[in-house]
């Protein structure tokens, strides 16, 4: 049995529901994943959607447009690069007040069940006034942040650039060509899942590797090579992928320009053991032989 999907994005299948809102789900039920649901969404301008509560964990981040998003807290307005986390069982609603499509990627832990309505129970929720825009340097700001492919450049991480984008939290991890910065984590609340964005430079290169969990992967920018159990696929901005549990994959950068993606994780990684690498258990088969 297959444990990964690969969906392009050229033939991405948005269903239309009410409210002026269209989902692709690329991640479900239907996919070998039981922790991962991981959808693309489109609202029209004018479009809402009503207040509710859900059972699982959400973590959206913003590509296109301009999105309303109410919680109890009051009203908060996502734009492109905006990122932020709806923890289990917190009220909110969308809503589209500009004139251009507003487009986001959400990330939903555990994974909705359709037996089950979708997980989702609507509510009442107090209009509380007009909508605000995120200010990650506000220190009343607890479930939001925002992110620039700038972020992403090793070289730009001064403490005055630092303080225009984000804090100390959002550091980059940099290792033999790749970047991570994280965006939601249990840093930001997140309990049962992770989201980040993931950068390979020219020649960029992780090898053959499986993890404790699943992840989903929303390419963004560039062209890179990903291989998922020995099949090797060619991404382009728009693909979406996903690795379960056990899934052996790598990556690497096909172009001369960064390759960039979003990422997820479910459950969140463990403390200890959360990569484990075929080179090195080969190394140690290799060794013990020569022993």
């Amino acid at each position: 049995m297959s444990r990964h999907v690969v969906r392009r994005g050229g033939e991405a299948r948005f269903v239309e529901g009410e409210g002026g809102l269209s989902v692709w789900s690329v991640v479900d039920e239907t996919a070998p994943a039981v922790h991962t649901g991981f959808e693309l969404c489109a609202l029209e301008p004018g479009g809402s959607v009503p207040p509710r509560v859900q059972s699982f964990e959400e973590s959206v981040y913003v590509t296109e447009g301009e999105l309303v998003l109410r919680t109890p807290e009051g009203a908060v307005l996502l734009g492109p690069g905006d990122y932020g986390l709806l923890p289990v069982g917190y009220p909110h609603a969308w809503r589209n007040d500009g004139d251009a499509v507003a487009r986001w990627a959400r990330m939903l832990a555990p994974q909705p069940r359709q037996r089950f309505g979708g997980d989702t129970v609507p509510v009442p929720l107090d209009d509380l006034g007009p909508p605000q825009r995120i200010d990650v340097r506000d220190p009343r700001t607890r479930l939001f942040g925002h992110i620039e492919p700038a972020n992403m450049d090793p070289g730009k991480q001064s403490q005055e650039l630092l303080a225009l984008s984000a804090s100390m939290r959002t550091a980059l991890l940099v290792y033999s060509g790749i970047t991570v910065k994280m965006m939601v984590d249990s840093d930001l609340g997140a309990l049962l899942a992770t989201m980040f964005m993931v950068q390979y430079e020219p020649a960029g290169v992780a090898g053959p590797h499986d993890h404790p969990f699943e992840e989903a992967y929303y390419f963004l920018e560039g062209v890179g090579e990903g291989t998922f159990d020995g099949e090797t696929y060619q991404l382009e901005p728009g693909d979406v992928a996903f690795a379960g549990v056990g899934c052996v994959h790598g990556f690497r950068n096909l172009g001369d320009g960064p390759l960039r993606w979003l990422e997820t994780q479910a459950p969140q990684p463990p403390g200890r053991h959360s990569y484990r690498f075929v080179r090195d258990w080969d190394y140690l088969k290799v060794a013990l032989e020569g022993s």
